[in-house]
């Protein structure tokens, strides 16, 4: 039986839930994510390894951690279910590793990589979808144009807070305690 396309639920979700790549549902709508290009699956693992690494709950003792960070996780920002590539919950807020299908907490920070197949998703259909729900920071990496933008919420909107390109080093929010390459987070240099 096939899951409605339109007024879906979780239910129509957990009849997909376990085929690759993912479903989302979005405003109603079920929704396939794009299998990832090369440069997307480049991008995603190397940007949650350098977060992870400072930020991470097994970061070394001289690094600042405090996060729980996944990748490809459900996430449920009621109405909308949505599988962010890179995702994280502050600890000191959420103190036990995030748990569920979906994982029912709103988190602090989500990052999505541009897919050249459907852009506008993650560059206004999820922006749209995160700030309803209120979540804090959001980042779009994009290693077409080769450029992370980061945003703040703002009650009114997304605050574009960072715009940047390799080679610049930055230091983007939340993760501001450490100075990355954006040419490494992108994956597209060291």
């Amino acid at each position: 039986m096939q899951p409605a396309a339109h007024g879906a639920t979780l239910a129509d979700l957990l009849t997909v839930a376990d085929e690759k790549p993912y479903y989302e549902l979005l405003d109603g709508e079920l929704s396939q994510k794009s299998a990832p290009l090369f440069s997307h699956g480049r991008v995603q693992p190397r940007l949650a390894g350098r977060i992870i690494a400072h930020f991470g709950d097994d970061a070394a003792d001289d690094e600042p951690g405090g996060w729980w960070i996944g990748t490809e996780v459900h996430v449920e920002l009621a109405p909308d279910i949505v599988v962010p590539d890179v995702v994280g919950w502050r600890i000191d807020r959420v103190p036990e590793p995030p748990t569920g299908f979906p994982v029912k907490i709103r988190p602090d920070w989500i990052c999505e990589v541009v897919s050249p197949s459907s852009p506008s998703r993650d560059t206004v259909r999820k922006l749209r979808i995160y700030h309803r729900a209120g979540v804090p920071h959001y980042w779009i990496a994009d290693p077409d144009q080769q450029t992370l933008t980061v945003f703040r919420w703002q009650p009114e909107g997304y605050l574009v807070v960072l715009s940047a390109e390799p080679p610049e080093q930055v230091r983007p929010e939340p993760f501001d305690a450490v100075e990355y390459s954006v040419g490494a987070l992108l994956g597209v240099g060291k």
